[in-house]
């Protein structure tokens, strides 16, 4: 959430701010500003509302000339969304202007002691306070910007990336972090700042990506010198290549990136398990666990530790590992993990899921368990994200940029980095017989293709959401494999479309939600080819006596459930534990056109943000 984007070099830096902050819309905001300098002053325009407004505000506002600035988009914690709360701020002599990600718990103490020194406020934000502590100490202590910013951030409780500039020095950005993503695109003569490398990609496919509780002086045709915030150790920056590239974060003849990214799961699920699965040859090959199999294998117990979209993928994997591996699971929100005070131990192995990497409480869960002295597995997707530097080991997945705030690809690349381990370690233990092995290896190679199969059924799907876009409620029921696919559907509807839906597991229907069911209640059942499908059938029959409306999710050439059902969704025959990687297809597209047809924002939902980096 929110996103810094920032350029100083020889180039016009308002195109490079302006571009660079539409791209991290996918982040979740609600304003944006931007602060501009032309060689003689400082230019700044800040907007409740989205970069197009911040465009057409800085028109009549500000010029655009000049090759140093920095840009914006706020999601709001301290203060409502509004222009005067808007970044960036400006300390009250008007010289230093800052952006910030992140939040600085004592404020509140910091600004009283500020307004004794004759300090003023315009804003309500946390951000303001910073400023003007950073130019206090500047007074105080007759020391440089980059100095003043150690000393301020030795003094602040929370967590921030920050960027700001000195107008008497016009020739550096001072940026730190701890807590909120900030990388540095390193060009010919001339940096680049921002949340992610999106915003500078076409420039350079060089960045540094700041570790917790570094600081960085970036000066203008000169090396960037950075520092630890405590202690004032030098740091050698290490320069990563970066792999995507602009296509990648396109929406490529799409309407919606989301739209995009739910049609990319059958290229990058094949390149999440490329070079991993070898399924002619009964191989799975995971460089991140090879020298850590005995961490696994000897375990009590896995803890799985994640959020949202990733969560569901946890729960997806205490069923394939606890059947496969025969390893004890439990599945935690990281945020309650982190609070809960759990029982951890040296025998327990903890498995980090975040997409982005850089999820806050998934962050604090990892520190925790380490801690603790557990051994902490990450499965993330993007290189060089902070969750991948805080494990001890890990593995990516490969799904390559995701911009829709709602997750798609990256639940189903989860599911299959997860898959990939869980079948790694019950062969390793013997606890899966070669031929179960072989099968899956060879059916989990089969995915991709039959996800574009499942696809298929776009058209369907679309005549269905028509049907149902404008009902107040919906149910989602699975069992087995599925029911954590049943809260992920549920998840995605309310997401993007505002509808209420929860999802549960069939037979829990009996134990509360049958009181809702009535000829307006659509309820979603999955109900594959399973272990389970007589059982789910006297669920929908269980519903068809109170008059409920069934769409069904089914196995192509099933009969029994499309004869019960109202509507239904096929998808190809697959191994039950592999299912969810194509019933979520359904459930995604189906969420995807009720909120195309509700005309919500589908890649910037109200009130979400992409990357959770605050509690």
């Amino acid at each position: 959430m929110c996103g810094i984007v920032g350029y100083i070099g020889n180039r016009e830096a308002y195109p490079i701010i302006l571009n660079g902050l539409k791209r991290l819309e996918y982040r979740g905001y609600d304003s944006a500003g931007i602060a501009l300098y032309d060689g003689e002053k400082m230019h700044l325009s800040k907007t409740k509302g989205k970069v197009a407004d911040l465009e057409e505000r800085v028109k009549s506002e500000i010029p655009t000339k000049g090759s140093l600035g920095i840009g914006h988009t706020r999601w709001a914690t301290h203060g409502v969304p509004n222009d005067i709360n808007s970044h960036p701020h400006v300390s009250n002599s008007g010289e230093l202007v800052i952006i910030h990600n992140g939040i600085i718990e004592n404020y509140a103490t910091l600004k009283k002691e500020l307004i004794n020194r004759g300090y003023t406020f315009e804003s309500d934000t946390d951000t303001e306070v910073l400023v003007n502590l950073i130019e206090e100490i500047q007074k105080q202590e007759n020391v440089k910007l980059g100095k003043a910013v150690q000393i301020a951030l030795n003094q602040v409780v929370g967590a921030y990336a920050i960027a700001l500039f000195d107008v008497k020095k016009p020739d550096e950005i001072v940026v730190a972090k701890l807590g909120s993503p900030l990388a540095i695109g390193i060009g010919e003569d001339e940096f680049f700042i921002a949340s992610d490398a999106s915003p500078f990609i076409e420039f350079t496919n060089n960045a540094i990506y700041l570790e917790d509780e570094e600081m960085a002086i970036i000066r203008k045709g000169r090396d960037i010198k950075i520092r630890k915030i405590k202690g004032d150790t030098l740091v050698d920056p290490y320069i990563q290549e970066l792999k995507m590239n602009l296509e990648q974060i396109e929406k490529g003849g799409y309407d919606h990136f989301m739209l995009k990214e739910i049609y990319e799961q059958p290229a990058v699920i094949k390149d999440t398990y490329r070079g991993r699965l070898l399924a002619d040859k009964g191989i799975v090959r995971l460089g991140g666990l090879e020298n850590y199999i005995e961490k696994f294998t000897n375990a009590d117990r896995i803890i799985i530790v994640a959020c949202g979209t990733s969560w569901h993928a946890g729960l997806v994997a205490e069923y394939i590992f606890e059947e496969w591996a025969r390893i004890p699971v439990e599945v935690e929100y990281a945020s309650e993990f982190r609070y809960r005070n759990p029982i951890i131990t040296s025998k327990d192995v903890v498995i980090a899921i975040s997409q982005s990497g850089e999820t806050a409480d998934t962050l604090a869960a990892i520190k925790l368990a380490k801690q603790k002295g557990a051994f902490v597995y990450g499965i993330c997707n993007v290189v060089g994200s902070t969750i991948s530097r805080e494990t001890h080991s890990g593995t990516y997945t490969h799904a390559g940029p995701e911009i829709g705030v709602a997750s798609t690809k990256a639940f189903t690349t989860q599911i299959t980095v997860l898959t990939l381990i869980a079948l790694k370690l019950a062969k390793e233990k013997g606890t899966i017989s070669q031929s179960d092995f072989m099968l899956h290896l060879r059916e989990l190679e089969l995915i991709p293709s039959k996800v574009e199969e499942a696809l298929k059924s776009n058209d369907k799907i679309e005549e269905i959401a028509e049907v149902f876009k404008d009902v107040s409620n919906f149910l989602y029921l699975g069992r087995g494999y599925n029911f954590p696919v049943a809260l992920e559907g549920a998840l995605k509807l309310k997401e993007i479309s505002y509808i209420h839906a929860e999802g549960y597991p069939a037979a829990e229907m009996k134990h509360g939600p049958i009181a809702l069911i009535d000829e307006h209640m659509p309820v979603v059942v999955i109900a594959i080819n399973s272990n389970h499908y007589e059982k789910v059938v006297s669920n929908i029959q269980e519903i068809k006596s109170r008059k409920g409306i069934i769409i069904a999710v089914v196995t192509e050439g099933d009969k029994d459930v499309k004869e019960m059902a109202d509507y239904y969704m096929e998808v190809p025959n697959t191994p039950e534990a592999l299912t969810p990687l194509l019933t979520t297809i359904s459930l995604q597209l189906l969420s995807y056109h009720i909120a195309v047809m509700l005309n919500r924002n589908v890649d910037q939902p109200r009130n979400l943000a992409k990357s959770v980096t605050v509690e």
